[in-house]
């Protein structure tokens, strides 16, 4: 058994590698992407600025506390898209036929196909969720749980993302569903949590888990808690696990369209 995980991890990771370097050849725009991302993310932060010119607090939070949740949705964003872009293509490869690629080799199914290729300005989001975190006060503890912080919220981004795509196993095109729930996944985990209320609040710790990926980790980090490490990692788990029981379960629904591609 440990030896088919090492396997897989290490024919992952080569996937993994050969997905960047096709990205790499054209160095100029390989560059540029990981730039403007970052820019991008930066811009945003100028509305914030703005607005604690004008308050001390948003929902709770100080304005260190934004940043944060802005290092947090950034890391996590970026660890998902960047490992298991796949994912959120996932629905359009089911319902294409394409993965019959992936089930006449001998590796796992589910793993192999999302990491079969690389999100480059996703980079740009890593680097800019680290440049939050030292605008925000970097210690080696902090880097520390930060990590493991942003390593859990890509996991969890990415089987919300396999959970609502496994789906069109069974009800087919589905996109909008799928759409909304990734990009709900995005939007509102740059919000601070205090200005979400009743049912809403219930559903980002449920089904669009951002409490997971960005409101605890802000807590944890802000008033260090054993229990919201646990918490974390225990979501995690649940989640990867939903992640692999759904889409194994609606791949004996599939339907191949003998559609049978090389893959290098």
């Amino acid at each position: 058994m440990l030896m088919e995980v090492k396997n897989q991890l290490k024919v992952s990771l080569l996937s993994l590698k050969y997905a960047l370097q096709r990205e790499m050849l054209n160095k100029i725009t390989f560059i540029s992407n990981i730039l403007f991302m970052i820019l991008n993310n930066a811009s945003f932060i100028v509305q914030w600025i703005v607005i604690y010119s004008i308050r001390n607090d948003v929902g709770g939070y100080s304005f260190k506390q934004i940043i944060l949740l802005w290092g947090f949705a950034a890391l996590s964003y970026g660890i998902s898209r960047f490992f298991f872009r796949e994912a959120f293509e996932l629905s359009d490869i089911i319902i294409k036929g394409s993965l019959d690629n992936y089930l006449v080799q001998p590796k796992n199914i589910l793993i192999s196909s999302i990491t079969s290729g690389v999100e480059v300005s996703a980079i740009g989001d890593i680097i800019y969720g680290y440049i939050m975190l030292f605008i925000y006060g970097i210690t080696i503890k902090n880097f520390l749980l930060f990590t493991f912080c942003g390593i859990c919220g890509g996991f969890i981004m990415t089987s919300i993302a396999i959970i609502f795509s496994s789906l069109s196993f069974w009800f087919g095109r589905i996109e909008m569903i799928i759409t909304t729930a990734n990009n709900a996944m995005v939007f509102f985990d740059t919000y601070p949590e205090g200005i979400f209320k009743g049912f809403i609040k219930i559903l980002f710790y449920t089904i669009i888990p951002i409490g997971l990926t960005a409101f605890l980790p802000v807590r944890l980090l802000t008033s260090f808690n054993w229990n919201y490490i646990g918490l974390i990692l225990l979501g995690t788990i649940i989640l990867i696990s939903l992640a692999f029981i759904i889409f194994y379960s609606g791949l004996k629904k599939y339907s191949s369209t003998n559609l049978m591609n090389a893959r290098v």
